[in-house]
């Protein structure tokens, strides 16, 4: 998508880009801020730039339009997500099915307590409706960036499937822990547990 920030992160960026990155991230917080203290639909480029102590055409510049801003407001979230994930399978480097757990369940343990995921859980029960579309639009590519993420994970393990089926087991597994994200049925702990599970029979059969 043109213009959505990278996963990745340099170590040293020059001046400048570190003084782009700040004033970018600046805004992001801001604008996070802003959609749970009062939705989406309040939040405007000018009430922005007031909010973040920034001019106007600066907000602008950045984004280009409330919809990118959107975009980059969901692809930072996800971000945190995937660190998570991430973080969850380095720590597993010898075990697939507890790096699943570990991943699973560390995404599902932060879900219950991000403020902004929160706000969209609850318009998807009736509540600031206006949240829903910072997901829904971008739904597609969201799933296809988690859906990378992982393999790249997978990646250093030895996996018993072709790449198709592996594809198709990744797309499975991120379709399941996002339905827990949205609609729980049980503590992050326990569904981790159940989900890994799943995972042994399939990966030691």
């Amino acid at each position: 998508m043109t213009g959505a920030p990278t996963l990745s992160r340099m170590t040293q960026p020059p001046a400048s880009a570190a003084s782009a990155a700040s004033t970018r991230e600046r805004i992001i917080a801001s604008a996070r801020g802003m959609t749970v203290r009062v939705g989406w639909s309040a939040v405007s480029m000018g009430r922005l730039a007031a909010d973040s102590g920034l001019s106007r055409q600066t907000v602008y510049n950045e984004f280009g339009s409330k919809s990118g801003l959107a975009e980059a407001l969901v692809l930072t979230e996800l971000a945190l997500f995937l660190d998570v994930v991430e973080a969850a399978f380095r720590a597993e480097p010898g075990d697939l099915v507890a790096g699943v757990r570990g991943a699973v369940f560390g995404v599902l343990d932060l879900a219950e307590r991000d403020e902004l995921l929160r706000a969209v859980v609850s318009a998807s029960h009736g509540a600031n409706s206006d949240l829903l579309p910072l997901l829904t639009t971008r739904a597609d590519t969201l799933l296809a960036v988690a859906r990378d993420v992982l393999l790249r994970c997978l990646a250093a393990y030895d996996v018993p499937f072709d790449d198709a089926h592996l594809e198709m087991a990744v797309d499975v597994v991120v379709r399941t822990t996002l339905s827990h994200v949205m609609q729980p049925s049980s503590s992050p702990a326990t569904t981790a547990d159940d989900l890994a599970w799943v995972a042994a029979r399939v990966l030691r059969p």
